[in-house]
């Protein structure tokens, strides 16, 4: 049963990519709130599938802690889920991204039209200046800036390598960091089609205050997100 209902999820989602893509292309020319309301559209498009055919529900917690207003979030990643479920629950969210999804359909589109963060990593230093530059600048609209502190996504319970890049927008900006974490990775996995029933959490932590060393902010960025995602796993049998 789970095979099937899988099969029939990932049909949902990238069916509705063109679908959204097409239908509400229009919305390509219009202001950033349109574009970025179809995105939002889509987003619980896809969580109605997951819980009503995957059988998985979406809960966030720990929304007294939820910024609002321009704001610097590092997420916990552990599957393509962390990129689509933050649409749902933040109000004008601006993700962090590598340069190579720009061109996709639909995605780089709308990614496109909404100025997310286009990193290209092959450029290293010049990258890291380049998406300093465009974090302010998109605070500057009163969004928030969702980054990944390991670049890429993590099995759940697996050791985890944080990259710098976090840590310097956090000294650029001088603001207070917002970890999130996250339990995604078990019921959405980062291969594989297989999708299993089950809740998964985004669980906003207190923020870190602006101002700290970068390996006192590392230290706790890392040592809250990772304990918390963790704490999140279904126990061991």
């Amino acid at each position: 049963m789970t095979t099937v209902r899988s099969l029939l999820f990932t049909l949902w989602l990238y069916l509705s990519m063109p679908l959204f893509a097409v239908l509400l292309s229009p919305a390509l020319l219009m202001p950033h709130k349109a574009a970025m309301g179809v995105i939002k559209l889509w987003a619980r498009f896809v969580l109605l599938g997951l819980r009503w055919i995957a059988g998985i529900k979406v809960e966030v917690r720990g929304l007294e802690h939820r910024p609002t207003g321009p704001a610097l979030i590092a997420a916990k990643h552990q599957g393509m889920l962390d990129v689509v479920a933050p649409f749902a629950f933040l109000d004008d969210p601006c993700f962090v991204l590598k340069k190579e999804l720009m061109p996709l359909p639909f995605f780089g589109w709308f990614a496109w039209k909404t100025k997310m963060i286009a990193v290209d990593r092959a450029a290293h230093a010049k990258a890291l200046k380049d998406m300093v530059r465009q974090t302010r600048a998109r605070l500057a609209d009163d969004r928030q800036i969702l980054i990944f502190p390991e670049g890429t996504r993590t099995a759940p319970g697996e050791p985890a390598d944080y990259k710098p890049g976090v840590a310097a927008i956090y000294r650029d900006v001088d603001a207070p960091c917002w970890p999130v974490a996250t339990n995604s990775g078990v019921h959405w996995p980062a291969h594989g089609f297989k999708r299993y029933p089950g809740t998964v959490v985004f669980e906003f932590l207190p923020p870190i205050p602006a101002g700290l060393k970068r390996a006192e902010f590392m230290k706790q960025l890392e040592s809250r997100i990772e304990g918390a995602s963790i704490a999140l796993l279904p126990p061991q049998t």
